[in-house]
């Protein structure tokens, strides 16, 4: 049994090849880990920018899924082997700016990952995060420098981060045993799609939609080490995927009666932030019985409220329309968008943000005030940034109004 950070009650441990639903471990307990880790890498930055970029994209730390070696390595025109090395060394300095700094992270991690704890505990946490939060590519480096930021001595958080992707890849070797099981979870599947079809964002142009692509459009590291792959027969090939979140989409769309066929990373997305022109690649492209098209995004519950990840929402139903497709951010959860658009939230929660954010930025140590003061959950906080069209950036923190 694992403990949820949001409730405080015991649960089955989370397993990304079981239909499991990820909102009972979206919490402020998880966003504060990242917030100071994002910190922490800023502080890097100050001193050397590249630095910064290199561990913030590699471990995600935006907000944005974890980047591939050989995606890090084509930005800058390096191997991937060299910005294995960079990201090392880059580790090791900030783990000593910490340190040095007496860095007010140092406790909150260790609360949240005591070194007296067993391994089993803490592998189970830091898989529930990983999951939660659609970070498998980097859960190797993301758990060790977790332990060690908590005060774990390095053979220790290797060793423990080390159970982490055994963890992972035990998951990615058993799939194609489960697979075989697929046909008698078509009910659920069919279920669990057609409740993402009322979230779907359609076109009103009543324009036919164009065809699906016959490849995938990532090619730099589409066949990454790191990724995992299996063999779906609805398309009748091996498909790759990056996290456990990825997988359970795709084998909800491999066992559902009203999914015809699909195809992983249809297309690049351009998409333009803060002046810089950069690319995404959408999760999904499925094509339903009823001859509609939806293009599917996997974003996290608890990161559909952050800035790029909006931004990035904006380009992709953009283009998805253009073709005549629907769009769907899939969450993980039952909870979409949509739903968080309409929920209810203590109005004294709503009022109180909004007057922060009037009075100019708001950044984490007031998030944390306005918590003491009155109840406040994370699902609570997104859905007033998304009902109110504010600007939510991570690493660091930092809300404003919408620009």
């Amino acid at each position: 049994m694992t403990t949820s950070a949001a409730s405080g009650e015991e649960r089955p441990e989370v397993d990304p090849e079981l239909l499991d639903d990820i909102e009972g471990d979206v919490s402020f307990g998880i966003e504060e880990i990242n917030e100071l880790l994002g910190e922490l890498i800023e502080m890097r930055g100050d001193r050397k920018r590249r630095d910064a970029e290199i561990v913030g994209f590699r471990l995600g730390v935006s907000g944005e899924a974890p980047e591939t070696l050989a995606r890090i390595g084509a930005r800058y025109d390096v191997s991937r082997d060299r910005v294995r090395q960079l990201h090392t060394r880059a580790v090791a300095q900030i783990l000593r700016e910490a340190q040095l700094s007496g860095h007010r992270a140092a406790g909150v991690f260790a609360a949240r990952y005591p070194v007296g704890a067993r391994d089993q505990q803490l592998v189970r946490a830091l898989l529930v995060e990983t999951y939660a939060t659609d970070t498998d590519l980097a859960a190797n480096e993301l758990s060790y420098v977790k332990l060690r930021l908590a005060g774990h001595a390095g053979a220790d958080a290797k060793r423990v981060a080390g159970f982490v992707m055994q963890r992972i890849m035990a998951w990615q070797k058993k799939t194609n045993r489960r697979l075989a099981k697929l046909h008698n979870a078509e009910p659920l599947a069919t279920g669990e799609v057609n409740s993402w079809l009322g979230q779907v964002d359609w076109p009103n142009d009543g324009k036919a939609p164009a065809p699906l692509p016959i490849e995938s459009a990532r090619t730099l590291d589409g066949d990454d080490e790191g990724r995992g792959r299996f063999y779906l027969d609805k398309v009748g090939r091996d498909v790759g995927f990056d996290s456990g979140l990825e997988a359970r989409l795709l084998r909800t769309l491999n066992a559902s009666g009203l999914v015809e066929t699909f195809q992983e990373q249809p297309n690049a997305v351009a998409y333009e932030m803060d002046d810089s022109e950069r690319i995404f690649y959408p999760s999904i492209v499925a094509r339903l019985t009823d001859r509609r098209v939806v293009l599917i995004d996997v974003q996290p519950l608890g990161h559909v409220g952050f800035h790029i990840n909006r931004v990035k929402s904006a380009a992709g139903r953009a283009q998805a329309h253009a073709n005549g497709w629907g769009w769907l951010v899939w969450t993980g959860s039952r909870i979409g968008i949509p739903d968080l658009l309409r929920c209810k939230v203590n109005g004294q929660v709503e009022n109180r943000l909004r007057e922060l954010v009037e009075r100019g930025p708001v950044y984490w140590p007031a998030v944390q005030q306005l918590r003491a003061e009155v109840e406040m959950d994370l699902l609570d906080f997104v859905a007033v940034v998304l009902r109110n069209e504010w600007r939510w950036d991570r690493a660091p923190f930092r809300l404003i109004e919408g620009r």
